[in-house]
């Protein structure tokens, strides 16, 4: 869902201070409209400040909010290695994002694009990896796990649409298999999104091109010193470019409870969310050329999608002077129904390919962590003990379908290479219920030898435990397996204010069951390969530099090799991922952030990146070592603004650089694409702000993403045709909101 870039504005202290002791209009949106609070802190001048070494403290006595533009928390002592980071809530305020996921580009070498309509998963891209919808990114929201295993269209669908981007707090990220508390999907990438605790009463409405309009209303009751109940409530709609519109409606409400704060008290949260639209996917270039259709045209206009999500979840987290606690736990239900057509008339020439993916599931986890810090002479030596647990129950099926009816037969492709269309009890092509219980106990030692030296080591032993029951076929299976993962770091420093860091570690990710057991055998590694694990396992290595020895300019350089076991790539023909060959991935990434002036700041991130597949390559039907969909480059420079005088507002510039569209050949490529998109905004009083957003200023004519894969039109060959599928990026839109603090 589309929205503008400064989400929260800031309460002046006056309006702080007149929220305690009072019903405010959060309780009321919440009584009124039967929906759920929105929790989103507003980070206090002690926060902000804190955030930036150069930042100088307030004087005793002041009234007036001081804020400091800093995008990036200063983790130099502290960090693991040099490719980690924190991201303020301040830039996620003031950073322009076209979708709620492009929160996640303030990640450095981070894209979150799209290739498919706005109810679907993003697209997400870094070092050097197409992660698809969520492969090999773990993504969280207040602790709790997005990503979805064994999923009725991608291994890791991580489906961001649910989040009110008023509620952004701030986020975490990590890169690379070193964290011994990042678990399944987590050794490329991970980002833990942050909610707040407390947001102004406040209504804002939005609206502009491409058929979007916002509204939302929330705000904090503060019950007593320590107790706080927040509400909000959000409706959303975009049509997009397309000729067909999106059509996209976003309904989402949060409640949420918190006593004292994250490290020493406990809070509750419920949300819901409910998204449907029509989508256009992919489509073949050369429909558009030879006009069947216009660029932002669809073959089949029955494509769509259908979301529902809802949680609860909880957080307990206590301290001592040598010892501290935090635990939480969740439980999720969604469901999603997806309408695609890839291939057109590929397989069936009479109704066509269009196809539904289904899936109803529940899931259910937690996790906690309890540190002892210790000291021994000059050594400090803190040990962290942790277990994460998680269970899935789901049901994914997968359908033949026409205008969104099921048919009653699937195409099911023959060894010889003929296609039959098989007759199937309600169109139901295959259907599997799927329980997944992973089971991560770990431990995390971090000594401080001396005042430059330290060390970070850890171990993490994964039980990972699935069954399988497919519904078409009767096959009943199950299967456990156990992954043991070291990790460790060596950190040099601070010299002059600047780090050195070496790091080594294993990770993984899990497959898709239904490959595992072969129910559903394109999930899996093709036969000749061997059989697919339920965890693949990767080994990475790191060296990297932090520094801030050139005044208001930390910078960040990381230095990386990863190599898979099995990589995640995905399938364009059935719109799945599927394991394949072993790979590696070569890069370097850089990242700074200047701050002149307390009122603004220049950023930059730039990645580049080698991927190759390894091993035989012909056992995986590879006709050479190239990557589809792995970029070269990815680079992005920012400028944030917040009071000056009375505006705020942002520009970011973001740039994909090319990658080959077909697996295993160099070439075709796709030249990716460069975008700037920006915010202006301006404080017409302590109550009320306007903002104008506008996404792809200088209008670029690109494919946000791009494959290439066989499909066939009318009257072409039986075998169909190989041929670019594109997905254009938007085209230049604006949005003007307005936003009231009561």
């Amino acid at each position: 869902m589309k929205f503008t870039g400064r989400k929260r504005p800031r309460p002046s202290k006056a309006v702080t201070a007149r929220k305690t002791g009072r019903a405010g209009l959060g309780a009321t949106v919440v009584l009124w409209l039967s929906a759920g609070a929105a929790a989103y802190a507003t980070p206090g001048v002690a926060e902000d400040a804190a955030s930036d070494a150069d930042a100088p403290a307030p004087p005793a006595g002041a009234i007036s909010e001081v804020t400091v533009t800093s995008s990036r928390l200063n983790l130099l002592g502290s960090a693991t290695t040099a490719s980690q980071g924190s991201v303020t809530e301040q830039e996620l305020d003031l950073r322009p994002a076209y979708r709620v996921g492009q929160l996640l580009e303030s990640v450095p070498g981070l894209v979150v694009t799209a290739h498919s309509g706005e109810g679907k998963a993003n697209q997400y891209l870094a070092r050097g990896f197409n992660l698809d919808h969520g492969t090999d990114i773990a993504n969280f929201v207040d602790d709790m796990p997005i990503n979805r295993p064994t999923n009725t269209h991608g291994q890791g669908y991580s489906d961001l649409n649910f989040l009110m981007p008023e509620l952004a707090n701030g986020l975490d990220y990590t890169k690379g298999p070193y964290y011994a508390s990042v678990g399944d999907f987590g050794s490329v990438a991970s980002t833990h999104m942050r909610l707040a605790n407390d947001v102004p009463d406040q209504v804002s409405l939005a609206g502009g091109t491409l058929g979007i309009y916002n509204v939302f209303a929330g705000g904090t009751d503060c019950l007593t010193d320590q107790d706080r109940l927040l509400g909000g409530v959000y409706y959303g709609h975009v049509d997009g470019p397309f000729t067909h519109p999106d059509d996209f409606r976003k309904i989402a409400g949060t409640l949420r409870y918190s006593h004292g704060t994250d490290a020493d008290g406990y809070g509750a949260t419920a949300m819901y969310f409910h998204g449907d639209g029509n989508m256009t996917t992919d489509q073949p270039l050369r429909a558009i050329q030879e006009g069947l259709i216009g660029r932002y045209g669809t073959l089949d206009r029955s494509d769509g999608n259908l979301s529902e999500r809802y949680s609860l979840s909880g957080h307990y987290g206590a301290a001592g002077d040598a010892w501290k606690l935090s635990s939480s736990a969740y439980f999720i239900h969604s469901k999603m129904i997806l309408w695609n057509d890839f291939t057109h008339y590929l397989d069936d020439p009479i109704n066509g390919d269009q196809e539904e993916q289904t899936e109803s599931r529940s899931t259910a986890g937690g996790q906690a962590a309890f540190t002892i810090s210790q000291t021994y002479g000059s050594l400090q030596n803190d040990v962290a003990t942790g277990v994460q647990l998680r269970y899935d129950e789901a049901y994914v099926n997968r359908k033949h379908t026409l205008q969104r009816v099921a048919l009653g037969y699937c195409s099911v492709q023959q060894a010889d290479g003929r296609t039959l269309q098989v007759p199937m009890a309600g169109g139901i092509c295959n259907a599997d219920q799927v329980h997944l219980l992973d089971l991560g106990p770990y431990i995390e030692d971090t000594t401080h030898w001396t005042l430059w030296l330290r060390t970070v080591v850890g171990l993490r032993q994964e039980y990972y435990r699935a069954s399988d029951h497919s519904l078409t076929t009767d096959f009943q299976g199950a299967a456990h397996e156990t992954l043991f993962q070291p990790k460790g770091s060596l950190i040099l420093g601070p010299f002059a204010q600047t780090e050195i860091y070496f790091s080594a570690g294993r990770g993984f990710h899990s497959d898709d069951v239904r490959g595992v057991f072969g129910t559903v055998p394109v999930e899996g590694i093709p036969g000749t390969a061997g059989t697919t694990p339920l965890l693949a396992p990767t080994r990475g290595v790191e060296v990297g530099v932090r520094s801030n020895i050139v005044p208001k300019l930390p910078m960040q350089l990381a230095v990386f090799q990863q190599d898979f076991n099995s990589e995640l790539a995905y399938n364009a023909d059935a719109g799945q991922d599927a394991a394949s060959a072993p790979s590696r991935r070569q890069g370097v990434e850089l990242s700074g952030e200047y701050r002149p002036l307390p009122w603004i700041e220049l950023n930059t991130d730039v990645a580049f990146s080698k991927a190759r597949y390894r091993g035989d390559l012909a056992e995986f039907d590879l006709h050479g070592p190239y990557i589809a969909g792995a970029p070269k480059f990815i680079g992005s420079f920012g400028v944030l603004v917040d009071n000056l005088g009375r505006w705020f507002g942002g520009l970011q510039w973001r740039k994909l650089g090319p990658y080959p569209i077909s697996d295993g050949e160099k070439n075709p490529q796709n030249p990716g694409y460069s975008e700037f998109n920006l915010d202006v905004g301006y404080k017409l009083s302590s109550h009320l702000k306007v903002q104008l957003s506008i996404y792809n200023l200088f209008n670029t004519k690109a494919d946000s993403s791009a494959y290439y894969y066989a499909a066939r039109l009318p009257g072409e060959p039986a075998q169909g045709v190989e041929d670019f599928q594109i997905h254009p990026l938007e085209p230049i839109s604006g949005v003007l909101k307005v936003t009231a603090i009561l």
